[in-house]
């Protein structure tokens, strides 16, 4: 357990009135890394999390800082520090004031008060606004603060409530670079906690996908973002084409699972498929394996209708739609896209056996 900062196993928290909060929450979180737990507005993200730093009761379970049993001791003597979305600065007390702060109430004297908060404001970039009030500072310079603040007394974990929640678009994109780069200097364990999925596959090194109380997936972004392995993952993390069928058949590697209006050709090599002839199978495709036109090479071929278009800076994700009510997205860079669609325009899509991920 040495190598791992935090260590759940099997937590529980149920509230009053037998409502489940987290249902057997298990995570093993390596030293140094940055952990993102995403799920939409109440699936016991923020629960878990506030768990971790002492700040809720666990119902049942165990949780392990450092190799320690934390379960029942409360914050002052876990190693972790919090970061809220509020930032929660004290306005009456500068930068250099707000930082030093926790060392302030731990007795360190002045002088060496003075030389750690300013190391901690050079690495976050506010040397030149030490003396300013948070008042005076954007909202990006005062998530700096926050975030050093939490960071001064060097806890084993630090863990961060929707830290980017409170900013807009173009400082978040900023933050989340410069949250990931100090993350990466300092070596602390980060834990965040976001409903963002850009925010969560950009900066984690894992990512643990909640909904309903219990985690829907653990895995690397790359791993959430190409292999989902529940429909709600799936639908979550978003442009993904879901499919449901029958198993029709197996020829070596390839399944051939019968849609009703299509038939849908799947590589099964590399995943653990136990289905019988004739069972319902479901999955998904990404928008972005999609082609349009001929591409007789691709296996898998339907004839639909353009539907829209959405936008998304140089990506377009065109929708078709292949049967009454049955809809296909296909991402493309825009200078990619082989013609403008008018509404009721045919088109062939393609897609290879292997984009298809089966679900559970």
């Amino acid at each position: 357990m040495a190598e791992y900062d935090v260590v759940l196993t099997d937590v529980c928290k149920t509230y009053p009135g037998d409502t489940r909060a987290v249902i057997n929450f298990n995570a093993e979180i390596e030293r140094g890394s940055f952990v993102a737990m995403l799920g939409p507005s109440g699936c016991g993200k923020t629960t878990t999390l506030r768990m971790i730093g002492g700040l809720e009761e666990v119902t049942s379970g165990k949780i392990y800082l450092g190799g320690k049993n934390v379960t029942d001791l409360p914050p002052s003597q876990r190693d972790t520090s919090m970061m809220f979305q509020s930032f929660a600065l004290f306005p009456h007390r500068t930068v250099l004031e707000n930082i030093e702060f926790s060392l302030k109430m731990r007795g360190i004297d002045r002088g060496e008060r003075f030389r750690q908060s300013s190391d901690m404001i050079d690495l976050i970039g506010l040397t030149e606004l030490a003396q300013r009030y948070p008042r005076d500072l954007s909202g990006g310079q005062r998530q700096r603060v926050a975030l050093g603040r939490a960071l001064i007394s060097r806890p084993t974990v630090l863990l961060l409530d929707e830290p980017l929640g409170s900013l807009d678009y173009s400082l978040r994109q900023a933050m989340m670079v410069e949250l990931k780069k100090i993350q990466q200097e300092i070596g602390i364990t980060f834990i965040m906690v976001t409903h963002s999925q850009q925010e969560a596959l950009s900066m984690a090194d894992s990512v643990i996908v909640m909904s309903d109380a219990v985690i829907q997936q653990t895995g690397t972004s790359r791993e959430i973002y190409t292999t989902p392995k529940t429909r709600f993952v799936a639908e979550f993390i978003g442009n993904n084409n879901l499919f449901e069928g029958h198993l029709r058949s197996i020829s070596g590697s390839i399944a051939l699972i019968d849609q009703g209006e299509s038939m849908l050709y799947v590589n099964i090599a590399n995943v653990n498929f136990n289905h019988s002839i004739g069972s319902k199978v479901s999955g998904s495709i990404r928008a972005d394996r999609m082609v349009t036109g001929e591409h007789p090479d691709m296996g898998n071929r339907v004839e639909a209708t353009y539907i829209a278009t959405e936008y998304l800076g140089s990506l377009e994700t065109d929708v078709f739609e292949y049967a009454p009510n049955h809809y296909i997205q296909v991402e493309q860079h825009r200078e990619s896209t082989i013609r403008d669609y008018k509404v009721g325009d045919r088109e062939t899509i393609c897609w290879p056996a292997t984009a298809a991920v089966l679900l559970e």
